[in-house]
């Protein structure tokens, strides 16, 4: 009987090294993203984690290495050409970075008006987003009338409009309390669980990151139900990807994470 064939991964970073002067950012990174699984990466501060969303989006190039978006090798191509490979890539920043002389709804529609979407169309999706982020009644407020939560459900919002099926998450629930967290690591679930989407999500909160690899979204009359794993229930597409000085000490799910005997992971998780 023949192997079954995989499918290759929607995000690889192959022997990845970065530095900035004589620091060493990133020294041989390796690791994959699989379709509709969600990669967390955590580590101390300095350790790499949003040097690794920089060069993916290739808004900087690595000194050494490889990284493919969709089977595409990203690293030598054209401003040009990167703005094409963005175009699947939603990315929802630390500080939501939405421009303050537009309102939610511009806001939300920009890339669409970059892309040339009819008007109409830019309406339904702009509306449908912002639906799902549940944040429809502000869609004619300016950022500067937002609570720091909503800024970051508008940046969902606007990371979905062009329907990508990758969504890089740099920090997402930084500066925010519990509750309103929980909204946005909910809104990441249901991404994950009901649509598929490809995630990247770089975070320091440990809370937030055990959120993710533990919970998931289900359908239920008409709705949606965030439910917790069991002993009978093992999330299977969310991994964690711990960094070290610019290296991988820990790649895996969260219960072989949690279980670790290694000296520096537990201090880590400590």
């Amino acid at each position: 009987m023949s192997e079954p064939v995989l499918e290759p991964p929607v995000v690889e970073v192959r022997d990845v090294a970065k530095s900035y002067g004589d620091t060493q950012v990133l020294d041989g990174i390796s690791f994959q993203v699989r379709r509709g699984e969600t990669k967390i990466i955590i580590g101390a501060s300095g350790s790499g984690k949003s040097t690794i969303l920089k060069l993916i989006m290739g808004l900087e190039r690595p000194d050494e290495g490889q990284i493919l978006i969709e089977n595409q090798e990203i690293t030598e191509l054209s401003e040009q050409n990167l703005t094409k490979v963005r175009t699947k890539i939603g990315m929802v920043f630390q500080e939501s970075a939405l421009f303050d002389s537009l309102n939610v709804r511009e806001n939300v529609a920009f890339q669409l008006r970059e892309m040339n979407v009819h008007d109409d169309e830019v309406e339904a999706r702009v509306r449908e987003n912002l639906g799902f982020v549940g944040l429809l009644d502000a869609i004619d407020k300016f950022p500067a009338e937002l609570s720091g939560g909503m800024k970051r459900r508008v940046a969902i919002a606007r990371a979905l409009a062009a329907k990508p099926n990758i969504i890089f998450y740099d920090e997402p629930t930084a500066g925010l309390d519990p509750i309103t967290s929980r909204k946005i690591n909910e809104l990441i679930i249901a991404l994950r669980d009901l649509n598929g989407v490809t995630g990247i999500f770089v975070t320091h909160r440990m809370r937030d990151a055990f959120t993710l690899a533990s919970q998931y979204a289900v359908h239920v009359d008409g709705g949606v139900e965030f439910r917790r794993e069991d002993h009978l229930l093992c999330i299977a597409n969310t991994r964690f990807l711990l960094l070290r000085s610019g290296k991988v000490v820990f790649e895996g799910p969260d219960e072989v994470l949690r279980r670790s005997q290694d000296s520096y992971i537990k201090r880590f998780l400590e």
